[in-house]
């Protein structure tokens, strides 16, 4: 039988894995057993007890199986010590182990156990019922961390691709592009140069900051997060932040500072105007001043203009030596990249071979040459040829098929 008393006093002394009793599934079973241990009137025991099955069926039926992913990924100072390749001490190991026997304790726990452990109420009443698949998470929860350093710990284990959210928190983007290298059609030296640049990050040598500039819809946000999704296996993440989130980057280079994935932190379309205030926080950065440099991240951004700098940055007010001078400063900050792709674009024949690759990818059988034809009058209409003006008449010539 169980003891409501022990379990909740068991619960109350988790230390390693706090996070998952006072916010995950188990924090609901955590209200279970107390108002069980207090003998509270049926009404509250029963609308706990559901609370902890319906937080449950957010994450399956299984609570087992459930305890199994959450302390896997839970985000907690052993595991970022472990990550880190630093001394564990005794104490949170030993602590670290005996937590580890109460969730295995806690996993193979059924929905009559903990009926039985509460208030009598009517037969009738019908109480939903869970699975639970007892495990024993002092054997496998080490084993996982064992790839700690390859496959990271919590959400990064998980996940690929981040972005920051408006109080500055790293969250997952749950539905990332999943773009591959092997999808993009042309410009491969100028993405054999980025994936080259993230190899050597990976492998511990000096990797630079890059900047993609260049024209409009020449793939420059595609190949960075083609280059992520590629390496994702061998540790590499991204997270995505915005120019009026830059100020954040000396609290996110230390958020990651100690993690043993590499980064890319990754900022699309960027440009700078007149009085820009991003302007200093991602100068700091790329200097590498003491407060934002991380070993384990670069700086990817993209721009459709080389220097960054919008052109209205020259009506400015001021002399005309103030004026030098800021125009000056703007635009030595491209050169404060290490590395520098420049993405143009396509000619006639580069711009046909990404048409015929989009077309055989997706199964359009169309005579080569009346697809050409077609889709250079599509160009015509959009303003030139681009890889992006490719992938729109690919899609519109897939829709208009589609509904002959």
């Amino acid at each position: 039988m169980l003891n409501c008393q022990v379990l909740t006093l068991e619960l109350d002394s988790v230390v390693v894995f706090k996070n998952e009793v006072r916010f995950g599934v188990s924090a609901y079973l955590h209200r279970y057993l107390r108002l069980c241990r207090d003998h509270q009137d049926a009404d509250q025991t029963v609308a706990a007890y559901c609370d902890f099955v319906s937080a449950l069926y957010e994450h399956g039926c299984d609570y087992g199986a459930y305890l199994l992913r959450a302390l896997a990924e839970d985000e907690n100072l052993y595991v970022k010590t472990l990550a880190a390749g630093e001394k564990i001490s005794p104490h949170l190991a030993a602590c670290f182990m005996r937590e580890l026997k109460l969730f295995s304790a806690l996993s193979g726990i059924s929905p009559a156990q903990l009926q039985h452990i509460g208030p009598k109420i009517p037969p009738e009443v019908g109480l939903p019922a869970f699975s639970s698949t007892e495990m024993d998470f002092t054997t496998q929860i080490p084993a996982a961390l064992k790839e700690v350093a390859q496959k990271g710990y919590g959400m990064f284990a998980r996940y690929g691709m981040f972005r920051v959210d408006e109080q500055g928190a790293l969250c997952p983007v749950l539905s990332p592009d999943p773009v591959r290298l092997s999808g993009l059609v042309g410009y491969e030296d100028e993405r054999r140069r980025v994936l080259e640049n993230t190899q050597a990050l990976l492998a511990g040598k000096p990797a630079a900051n890059a900047l993609l500039c260049g024209d409009a819809g020449t793939g420059k946000s595609a190949t960075v997060k083609a280059v992520a999704n590629e390496l994702f296996d061998r540790g590499v993440r991204l997270i995505e932040i915005g120019k009026e989130q830059l100020f954040r980057l000396p609290a996110i280079m230390g958020q990651i500072a100690r993690n043993p994935l590499k980064f890319i932190i990754f900022i699309d379309d960027l440009s700078f105007s007149e009085q820009d205030d991003s302007f200093g926080a991602l100068k700091a950065v790329l200097e590498g001043s003491a407060a934002t440099k991380t070993s384990n991240a670069v700086i990817y951004a993209t721009s459709n203009r080389r220097h960054m700098v919008r052109e209205s940055f020259s009506a400015r007010e001021g002399d005309e030596i103030h004026r030098n001078d800021a125009m000056q400063e703007m635009i030595s900050l491209s050169a404060r990249f290490g590395l520098r792709v420049l993405f143009v674009k396509p000619d006639k024949k580069l711009f046909a071979e990404i048409v015929l690759a989009l077309a055989h990818a997706r199964g359009i059988t169309m005579q080569e040459e009346t697809l050409l034809t077609k889709a250079e009058a599509f160009a015509l209409n959009r303003g030139g040829r681009s890889a992006r003006v490719a992938q729109q008449f690919i899609d519109n010539l897939s829709i208009s098929e589609g509904n002959e």
